[in-house]
């Protein structure tokens, strides 16, 4: 990955920024100002400030954190689920493609592909890419590859690769017409050029 979050602001940036800030004497966050905390408590006390305030960002950033057990913090699914689902009510397409995960995989709890394939279809509606791929990849699972096809073409419309490949896939197999398989394939690319 090229950019990282800042835990005082709860904003992504750009490998290539912070460098400049540096180059500049700038040591503080490049997008806020604030001092960079240089330890796992100073972090996970600002990235809970921000979760204080209703910060999607920062709930779905803590909930990884316990997902991954990491900031010092015990791994804890079931607390990673709960701070997913308070992030996703605040509108983080992110934490619905987690949500949809955590219950694809189970993962110390129930699996539920019911509820995995609804998270990933709310996702994919607030347009996040790799739940619109997952959303077409459960239509053709089911057999319904028109249905399918048209997921996989607008995700490869907006640069998924593996939905590229899919069509491609489904052309050889009979189940994308030429024109679907040159219009992904055009989208595909005029997205990977921007």
């Amino acid at each position: 990955d090229h950019s990282m979050y800042n835990a005082c602001c709860m904003k992504r940036i750009c490998n290539g920024c912070v460098v400049a800030a540096k180059k500049r004497g700038m040591i503080d966050c490049a997008f806020c100002r604030a001092p960079i905390p240089n330890n796992d408590t100073d972090t996970l006390a600002r990235i809970q400030a921000r979760v204080a305030k209703k910060d999607p960002e920062a709930i779905y950033f803590l909930g990884q954190k316990y997902f991954f057990g990491s900031l010092g913090l015990q791994k804890d699914m079931r607390k990673a689920v709960e701070l997913y689902s308070e992030a996703a009510e605040l509108g983080s397409a992110k934490a619905l493609f987690s949500l949809g995960n955590a219950y694809e995989l189970g993962g110390g709890f129930q699996q539920d592909e019911a509820k995995a394939a609804e998270f990933y279809a709310k996702a994919a509606m607030q347009g996040h890419v790799s739940c619109r791929f997952n959303v077409g990849h459960i239509e053709a699972v089911k057999g319904n590859y028109d249905r399918a096809v048209r997921h996989f073409m607008i995700s490869a419309k907006m640069g998924h690769e593996k939905s590229a490949e899919t069509i491609k896939n489904l052309f050889t197999a009979g189940f994308v017409t030429k024109e679907q398989h040159a219009e992904a394939l055009k989208g595909y690319q005029d997205s990977v050029e921007e």
